[in-house]
C-alpha cells in the first residue's frame, strides 16, 4: 500500500497515515548538548593545564600529619585562652598602652620567608619571573624579570606584573586571625630598591563576597643605590581600589581588621628588578593628626 501525498495533509492525518509511527519517533535524534558545556566543570586560567583527577585523588591522606595538626591547633587554642588573661595580645596592659613602635615582619632567617608567597603573570601564560630568597644581610630579597608581553592565548590583552604578599594569619582550627593596628597611624618600612615604583596593598576583612578584591593601596618609590631608606606612610593616605581601579566612594582603612600586606610591581618597564626589605612595622606619629586624606562624597546628600 502506497502512502498518500503528505504535502497537503494536516499533522494528525499525516501521523495516522503511517503504519508504524514508532519508527518515526526513533528516527528523530535527541537534542545534542554542546561539548563545551559537558567539559566545562570550572574556570581554568589561560595557559593552565586541566586537572582530570577525581576529587578524592587530590586529597593527601596522612595519619601522622593529621596528629601533628591536632597538636598544633590545640596549642594555638591554649594560647588564645591564656593571652587575654595577661593583657591585650598577650602583653601587659601598661606595655600595650605605652607601645609606640611594633615590628610586624622581620626577616632574620629562612623561616621568616615561609609566611610570604610570590606570583607573577607567568601563571596566566606571561613571561615575567619572580623569586624570593634570603639576602646577604639576612633580609628579604625579592628579584626577577618583568616582561609586559601578553600571552598568545587570544584572551589576555595586558600582562606584566610581579607581586609578593603575606599569607593570611590563622588561629586555631584554621580560623582567620586579624592584625589590630588601631593603636598606630603610620606604616614603617626599611627597604632598599633599584629606583622602580611599587604599590603597597593592604587587604582587610570584608563583610560581602563582592568586596573580596578590594585593597587599600598607596605608592612606594624607591631611590635606588646601595643605601637603605626608611619609609613612613600614614594610613590615612591609603585609598580603596578594586582590581586595579580606584573606587568612587572612599573611606578610611579599617586598622582593627588587617589581613595581609603585599607589594606589586607593574610599571611596564621590562627588565630585571630587585627589592630588599629589612623589616615591616607600624608606629604612632603624634605629629600626624589627619584622619583621611581624600574627600568622601555622599550620593544625593540632604541639606
Amino acid at each position: 500500500m502506497s502512502l498518500p501525498k503528505v504535502s497537503h495533509l494536516p499533522p494528525l492525518r499525516l501521523l495516522s497515515s503511517i503504519h508504524n509511527p514508532h519508527l518515526l519517533l526513533c528516527s528523530i535524534a535527541p537534542p545534542s548538548v554542546p561539548r563545551r558545556t559537558l567539559s566545562q566543570s570550572g574556570y581554568r586560567r589561560p595557559g593552565k593545564t586541566r586537572d582530570d583527577r577525581l576529587p578524592w585523588q587530590k586529597i593527601d591522606f596522612d595519619f601522622w600529619k593529621g596528629v601533628e595538626g591536632i597538636k598544633k591547633h590545640f596549642k594555638l587554642l591554649k594560647q588564645e585562652l591564656t593571652d587575654p588573661l595577661i593583657g591585650p595580645e598577650g602583653k601587659p596592659i601598661l606595655e600595650h598602652m605605652k607601645e609606640q613602635n611594633r615590628v610586624v615582619w622581620e626577616f632574620r632567617g629562612p623561616e621568616s620567608l615561609a609566611g610570604w608567597t610570590v606570583s607573577c603573570d607567568k601563571e596566566i601564560g606571561g613571561q615575567s619571573e619572580v623569586y624570593l630568597k634570603l639576602g646577604r644581610n639576612d633580609t628579604c630579597f625579592l628579584y626577577g624579570t618583568l616582561n609586559s608581553a601578553p600571552p598568545k592565548d587570544g584572551e589576555t590583552r595586558y600582562s606584566g606584573y610581579c607581586t609578593m604578599r603575606s599569607k593570611q594569619p590563622l588561629a586555631s582550627f584554621d580560623r582567620k586571625k586579624h592584625f589590630d593596628w588601631s593603636s598606630f597611624n603610620t606604616l614603617h618600612l626599611r627597604i632598599r630598591g633599584d629606583g622602580r615604583p611599587w604599590m603597597i596593598n593592604i587587604a582587610t576583612e570584608n563583610y560581602f563576597s563582592h568586596q573580596k578584591d578590594d585593597l587599600y593601596t598607596y605608592f612606594l618609590f624607591t631611590r635606588g643605590g646601595p643605601y637603605w631608606q626608611d619609609v613612613k606612610i600614614p594610613f590615612s593616605k591609603f585609598f580603596i581600589t578594586h582590581r586595579g581601579r580606584i573606587h568612587d566612594q572612599q573611606h578610611p582603612l579599617w586598622l582593627d581588621k588587617i589581613n595581609t600586606i603585599g607589594f606589586t610591581l607593574g610599571d611596564k618597564a621590562d627588565g630585571p628588578f630587585q627589592l630588599e626589605i629589612d623589616f615591616i612595622g607600624v608606629c604612632k606619629d603624634y605629629a600626624h593628626t589627619e584622619d583621611f586624606a581624600y574627600e568622601m562624597y555622599k550620593r544625593n546628600p540632604t541639606a
